[in-house]
């Protein structure tokens, strides 16, 4: 299996290669050469397998001789054993044939950490084989940054840094990425939004001297095995609902496009798929492109669905890299018309768009209605990321055809906006009642790329 850059001026790399190096040194993103098939009986075989041996089958293919399979399963196993349910993924009606994909058991409460402590474990043993130790470098708006830190605090071959937009996200998010005692994980507070922490890791990869001198990594979801750890429970939750017999429909709360585009994936591998709704908040960038308005950058508004407060989404460039045709120098273009403002798609890109994926939106009084409608007719309290899902959900789907929205964070994680919406208090899970007086330790930095890179050279060198 060997993975290509989406501006196909990069070297074609490995699994352990791509999932080592992050961003392309073209400044692409890496992506399968070829996409492993399964069959109808492949997804059949999966019904009622434990979570991590669906894991362990869908993943397979993708990872090549990285690692052997006894190394992977037990990869697998210690990836998913902090999580606080045994089903990992679990399901939960909400409506006739609408259903809650509950991504919060992990560690951290949030979606991200079914990649985050998968990758964990992966560089772990892949650099200790090695004897080698790495610089890992994020940027978050709320989710990945805390998921990062928790996979790779007290490891013993990584330094982590990372970066999140000062007085922009919760104070759950904060506190779970500014409490870790460890001396190898570092949370830093950057002056400016989301896009512009991403703007910075992206740049660091791109100054080359620095990138090689610290051995800089991502584990953004710029990074594959990040998107590939997601596309398991496409399949895990589409089994527990007929497929392959059946199509199912999945609706996404998405900002940075790398939970959709695991997706993506899963229909790409043979998973029936009905429909893939994308569901954006109030910064829709995403859904404008969609309905054909083309992708072009306003200013990132503050919500209160924080993580998917981003104009710069940078997954869509994997998707992009598809829709026209994996012409590299063609994505090439189009990412440095996007510096400039923003770029139109093509005609022939923009139908394969359309018709790949539905989209649509919630305002902020949408977001907190359906936070309220939902507790009301199902008990169930939504975080706000995934009441944007669950609104799109109920304009997009056919009640004939099982839709599954994806629960992406508990609400314990945004409760300020949870309990103004409802009137009920999201409290913690019990392994984290003490995280408000546990003692934060963070550092607030310019957005400037020189002051960042020489802050991460100091830290490392002591």
């Amino acid at each position: 299996m060997s993975y290509i850059s989406t501006r196909g001026m990069a070297p074609e790399l490995t699994f352990e290669q791509a999932m080592l190096t992050g961003l392309a040194r073209d400044g692409g993103l890496y992506v399968p050469g070829e996409i492993p098939q399964m069959s109808a009986d492949d997804i059949a075989a999966l019904s009622g397998l434990p979570y991590e041996e669906t894991a362990f089958r869908i993943m397979r293919p993708f990872v090549g001789d990285t690692f052997t399979d006894d190394e992977f399963e037990d990869i697998i196993a210690r990836a998913y054993a902090d999580f606080g349910h045994v089903a990992r993924a679990p399901l939960k009606q909400l409506d006739s044939n609408h259903f809650l994909l509950e991504l919060f058991h992990g560690p951290t409460l949030a979606f991200k950490d079914f990649a985050m402590q998968l990758i964990g474990q992966m560089f772990q043993v892949s650099l200790a084989r090695a004897g080698e130790r790495v610089t890992i470098v994020g940027a978050t708006s709320g989710d990945t940054g805390s998921a990062a830190i928790e996979a790779f605090k007290g490891l013993e071959n990584v330094d982590v840094f990372i970066l999140f937009p000062h007085g922009r996200v919760s104070e759950v998010q904060r506190r779970q990425m500014t409490t870790p005692v460890e001396g190898n994980v570092r949370a830093l507070a950057v002056d400016g939004d989301f896009d512009d922490c991403q703007a910075l890791v992206k740049d660091m990869f791109n100054d080359f001297e620095f990138r090689d001198r610290v051995r800089l990594a991502g584990v953004n979801s710029i990074n594959w095995a990040r998107v590939l750890a997601q596309v398991v429970y496409y399949f895990s939750s589409a089994v527990s609902l007929g497929a392959p017999y059946r199509k199912v429909s999945f609706t996404v709360p998405t900002g940075n496009f790398g939970d959709i585009f695991a997706g993506y994936i899963a229909g790409r591998m043979g998973l029936p798929i009905e429909q893939l709704v994308v569901a954006t908040n109030q910064n829709d960038i995403l859904h404008r492109c969609i309905q054909g308005q083309g992708y072009h950058k306003g200013p990132t508004v503050p919500s209160i669905s924080p993580s998917m407060d981003i104009q710069v989404s940078s997954n869509f460039e994997r998707v992009l890299f598809d829709a026209y045709g994996r012409d590299g120098r063609a994505v090439a273009q189009l990412m440095d018309e996007l510096k400039q403002g923003g770029f139109d798609v093509s005609q022939g890109a923009l139908e394969m768009l359309q018709e790949t994926f539905t989209s649509g939106r919630a305002s902020e009084d949408e977001t907190r209605a359906t936070i309220r409608a939902t507790l009301e007719a199902s008990g169930e309290l939504l975080c706000p990321h995934s009441a944007v899902g669950v609104k799109v959900a109920n304009e997009k789907r056919d009640p004939a055809v099982p839709m599954i929205t994806l629960a992406t964070a508990h609400p314990a994680k945004f409760p300020d906006a949870v309990e103004a919406a409802s009137g009920v208090f999201p409290p913690l899970p019990p392994r984290m009642a003490d995280l408000y007086e546990r003692s934060e330790r963070l550092t607030r930095i310019a957005n400037d790329l020189g002051s960042v890179e020489a802050f991460i050279t100091e830290q490392i060198a002591n």
